[in-house]
Parts: structure tokens; sequence; C-alpha cells
């Protein structure tokens, strides 16, 4: 259990880090993961929607 808890804690530090060292980045894979999940919803809804 220690192993994971250290794992998440290196994670959490990286994240920071890339946070404070390149806010730009940052915010631009974040832009790229809303974007990824707003396709597979609006896919997800298309299919739904045929299926009627």
């Amino acid at each position: 259990m220690p192993a994971k808890k250290y794992v998440t804690w290196a994670a959490m530090a990286f994240v920071a880090f890339y946070v404070i060292r390149e806010p730009g980045g940052a915010a631009q894979s974040v832009n790229h993961a809303a974007s990824g999940i707003a396709s597979v919803a609006d896919s997800l809804a298309t299919f739904v929607t045929e299926l009627a």
C-alpha cells in the first residue's frame, strides 16, 4: 500500500510542477481532454438518436 501512496504523491507533484512551469501547455492539455470528452458524448448521443 505505501507504494501506491508514493506514486499518487509523485503524480500530483508532477502535475503541479507542469502547471507551474507550463501553464499554457497545461491549459491546452485540459482543452484537448475536454474536446475529446465532448466528442465522445456527441457520438453517443448520435448513436442513441439513431436507435430510436
